[in-house]
């Protein structure tokens, strides 16, 4: 936790955010499959609204949720190079009992994206 001061002086102490990451395939866009911009968005969107599903009733989700939340969730998107370094990251998170979501797009049947559950960053 962070301690901030106030214009009064007094400290003021301030939580760290909560932040789901979603990563994405970057060979799925330009210059590799040539998907469109709108199926890439639709991937990180199924990863990320299955991971907040499957951790439900975890603490952190429902407070990334509730309605005081809303308007200031907080999200960090990245990319890896292709298919075989996202399942490698799938395993790894696995291993670390990192909960999350990885998305295989159907009926392709490949994976495209991953998303976690909602994290303290």
């Amino acid at each position: 936790m962070e301690t901030l001061s106030t214009a009064n002086g007094s400290p003021e102490e301030q939580a760290s955010p909560l932040v789901q990451y979603v990563v994405l395939r970057k060979d799925l866009g330009e210059g590799g499959l040539g998907w469109p911009l709108g199926s890439i968005t639709a991937q990180a969107c199924h990863a990320s609204t299955a991971a907040l599903w499957m951790s439900k009733d975890q603490e952190t989700t429902k407070e990334y949720c509730s309605q005081d939340n809303l308007d200031n969730m907080h999200k960090v998107v990245l990319h890896v190079k292709g298919e075989t370094q996202l399942i490698n990251l799938s395993r790894k998170l696995e291993e670390a009992d990192v909960m999350h979501k990885l998305w295989t797009e159907q009926p392709e049947n490949f994976a495209t994206c991953l998303a976690t559950r909602p994290y303290v960053k």
